[in-house]
């Protein structure tokens, strides 16, 4: 089996990403990074494909529409978690709605990407 997309490894991947995610979005001022020229919406939807498509490949044995559901749930979470006054986050339903839109294509390219890869 290709070891760079063994759910051995992808599993604790998706666990850093989920909480680097988290920490970026709870920060009051987060650190600038190259994917800040692209937009807000880009680095939202950069960070839920990312974490779909890690956790597509590495649970495959998981129905596709709870890992879904669960990350458009963490996407939510986020935004309401950012009005909190102290933060000082803007929360916006579009986010979370970009969010939900990433993790639904990179939920059909990882399952479509998992047919060709060996089971685990």
């Amino acid at each position: 089996m290709n070891t760079l997309l063994s759910p051995r490894l992808l599993r604790p991947l998706f666990w850093l990403l989920l909480a680097f995610a988290l920490t970026m979005a709870l920060l009051p001022k987060p650190p600038s990074l190259p994917i800040d020229q692209f937009g807000d919406k880009f680095a939202h939807m950069l960070a839920f494909a990312a974490l779909a498509g890690v956790a597509n490949l590495g649970w495959r044995h998981i129905p596709a529409w709870r890992i879904g559901l669960q990350l458009s749930a963490f996407g939510a979470l986020i935004e309401i978690m950012q009005l909190i006054t102290a933060l000082h986050r803007d929360s916006d339903v579009r986010d979370w709605i970009a969010d939900t839109l990433a993790i639904v294509v990179a939920t059909l390219i990882a399952r479509a990407l998992g047919r060709w890869l060996p089971q685990a």
